[in-house]
């Protein structure tokens, strides 16, 4: 018998249009393996609806902000009930850009060297910029789907690119650039799944070269076996230094010096027409329903033991002072 499904799709952010293709995507494909799906568009009220709708499941077809980063998961485990990807930490690790490059320095992971400027500090990106040099990438912290990344080649365009960045979450991130091509890694369960190399006539893989067309894909990646075991080997020691589980997509940069540098996870990769996840999944023999359901059987919580924890009695309201008598 199928499960009741919610499948998420939506958000407050810049990558709603993804999602909803994202979520559709989903819908169809559960749809067809009989389950028994709702739609639960996020957005103000979420818990009331996730109440109301009775689910067995969530599907999370989020992205981005407000739905990728822990918030939405903390409140699924609150209401007890199991979603598909990351937990809650990893979640926030993930999307925390910052934050994830110190995890993967502490585990000896390499990635490029960069640092972060909040929103009131955009005016001072050339003081805080130092000998980083150009051109370099600037990117928002707190956001995906490469939404107000730019590469700056001169200082007169830097602040202004921080300034840009900082609409998307208040941070942006400066990376030193690196050149090589773009390869992604995508990983089910706790194992790799396969790994997609991009082209794109473009100076990177923007989100106008990840959603408008013009890129080429090549799987498997157009390098020795020897190197792409170590570019999967880098990828999955990445995934498991934020603590990620269920599914995701490592993206990677590999120079024709043969170093190779991790630039992020995505804990809740897209499943649109034109997503990698699904790209890969098809070249190690997996069909998208196919992919879907096995995403949906890793379901799980953190299960914290919030329900299980000791009853504490209210605190009883301390006693009037008496009053000293005259």
């Amino acid at each position: 018998m199928g499960k009741r499904v919610g499948v998420l799709m939506g958000g407050w952010g810049e990558e709603r249009e993804i999602s909803l293709k994202t979520g559709e995507a989903v819908v169809a494909a559960l749809e067809s393996r009989g389950h028994h799906v709702t739609r639960v568009f996020a957005g103000p009220g979420l818990d009331r609806a996730l109440r109301a709708a009775e689910l067995d499941v969530a599907f999370l077809a989020l992205h981005g902000r407000m739905g990728e980063d822990g918030r939405v998961q903390g409140l699924l485990e609150l209401l007890e009930l199991p979603y598909t990807g990351s937990g809650v930490l990893a979640s926030a690790l993930a999307m925390n850009k910052p934050m994830a490059k110190k995890l993967f320095r502490l585990h000896n992971l390499p990635t490029p060297q960069g640092y972060r400027v909040v929103r009131a500090d955009a005016a001072r990106a050339l003081e805080l910029h130092g000998d980083l040099g150009y051109p370099c990438v600037v990117k928002p912290a707190l956001g995906g789907s490469s939404v107000g990344l730019s590469v700056v080649r001169e200082p007169g365009a830097l602040a202004p690119a921080v300034a840009q960045a900082c609409r998307f979450g208040g941070e942006a991130l400066v990376e030193r650039f690196f050149a090589g091509r773009e390869v992604t890694v995508g990983i089910l369960g706790d194992t790799v799944l396969g790994t997609c190399e991009i082209a794109t006539p473009r100076e990177s893989f923007d989100f106008d070269a990840k959603y408008k067309g013009g890129s080429r894909y090549f799987l498997p990646a157009r390098m020795s076996a020897t190197r792409v075991a170590n570019v999967e080997s880098l990828a999955l020691a990445a995934y498991r230094a934020l603590g990620c589980r269920g599914y995701g997509r490592v993206d990677l940069l590999c120079s024709d010096t043969e170093n190779d540098v991790v630039l992020e996870v995505n804990t809740l990769p897209g499943f649109t027409p034109t997503s990698l996840m699904p790209k890969i999944a098809a070249q190690a023999g997996l069909d998208f329903p196919e992919l879907v359901e096995r995403v949906l059987a890793l379901a799980t919580r953190d299960e914290a033991g919030v329900t299980d924890a000791p009853a504490v009695e209210p605190l009883a309201a301390p006693a009037e002072p008496r009053r000293a008598v005259s």
